[in-house]
């Protein structure tokens, strides 16, 4: 689904902003990192398509409100911090830079955005 086009900052095109669904994520493999790619509220998200949890893919989860839930045990994410909102997971995701251009999402996996303590 990626054309794989890297732009001068490290941004590799992902995906089309219609290939994301309303309620759900999109897997995208960009080099050789799980991505789930998000709409929620009109703002877009990528984070590490594994939960810290159990190592299901959360592009499987819902989407809402700014959260993303793993499907298995019910551990939620927030979209912009990564940071689990809910136990069991304890440890956050990666969460990675986003650009729009156009229709085109790209994600830069080589530059995670920093965590918080």
């Amino acid at each position: 689904m990626t054309d794989d086009t890297v732009t001068a900052t490290g941004f590799v095109r992902a995906c089309a902003i219609s290939d994301i669904p309303d309620t759900n994520a999109l897997a995208v493999r960009i080099g050789d990192v799980a991505v789930a790619v998000v709409r929620s509220q009109d703002e877009y998200y990528a984070l590490a398509d594994s939960c810290s949890h159990a190592e299901v893919a959360l592009s499987e989860g819902d989407v809402d409100g700014g959260v993303i839930d793993c499907w298995l045990h019910g551990s939620e994410f927030d979209l912009r911090t990564g940071k689990p909102l809910s136990l069991p997971a304890t440890e956050p995701v990666a969460v990675y830079p986003v650009k729009i251009d156009g229709d085109a999402v790209y994600v830069n996996v080589d530059n995670p955005i920093e965590q918080e303590s």
